[in-house]
């Protein structure tokens, strides 16, 4: 008399204990699929916690003291307008390089190429920026970017990181998507990615310093 309730219970047991796999092995493979962006999700919440956010960067950019040599030129009467500004996190890459009239050889570092993400003022990381050097937002949104000639460049308020900059769009290329009528790229508030003080003891070493900066892009108004 008691088989057939007994049977059932261990039916639903069963059931219940397939279902529990189930979703555990469901929620794993989301973890895994998804394990970069929870990890960027994870590392900007952290940042927001510490009032230390992209947007923040951003917004606290717009009250800095920008020097002459990397102001945005005024070109009255119709002047500029920004295009975007992005905050980039990642580092400064560099080499070691022979040092020019030593004897015997010794060495220094020369600078490579940057390697950093960038986000927006909603915190979202959107591009990245690297070797040319050039900014993507979206296969169809670049720049490249270059020098003025003489260049163009002021000291970091923090004497621990890399210098402030005004670069052009670099001749030959063309900028395109967001970035199409861009005439003005400014690196500011930048944070390290200076070269290390100690110089490098082999020709073959290089370094990648940590960097954070805002980069911002403007236009002349027709």
């Amino acid at each position: 008399m008691n088989y057939k309730p007994n049977h059932l219970k261990r039916q639903l047991m069963i059931v219940l204990l397939c279902a529990t796999v189930i979703i555990g092995c469901n929620k794993d493979v989301v973890l895994k699929n998804s394990n970069e962006e929870l990890q960027t999700v994870s590392a900007v919440s952290s940042l927001e916690a510490n009032g230390n956010s992209p947007a923040a960067h951003i917004s606290a950019s717009e009250n800095l003291v920008i020097p002459a040599s990397v102001t945005v030129p005024e070109n009255l009467p119709d002047g500029n307008s920004r295009v975007a500004n992005y905050y980039a996190v990642g580092v400064q890459k560099y080499k070691a390089r022979i040092k020019a009239g030593s004897d015997p050889e010794v060495y220094e570092w020369v600078f490579v190429a940057p390697q950093a993400d960038l986000y927006d003022i909603t915190n979202a990381k959107v591009g990245t920026h690297g070797a040319g050097p050039f900014w993507a937002t979206t296969p169809i949104d670049s720049i490249f970017g270059q020098q003025f000639s003489p260049a163009r460049t002021a000291p970091s308020p923090d004497p621990e990181s890399i210098d402030w900059l005004l670069l052009m769009p670099k001749v030959s290329t063309t900028p395109t998507g967001i970035f199409a009528d861009v005439d003005y790229i400014q690196r500011i508030a930048t944070k390290g990615g200076k070269a290390p003080l100690t110089p490098p003891a082999s020709l073959t070493e290089t370094v990648d310093v940590k960097y954070k900066t805002v980069y911002r892009f403007t236009k002349i108004n027709p």
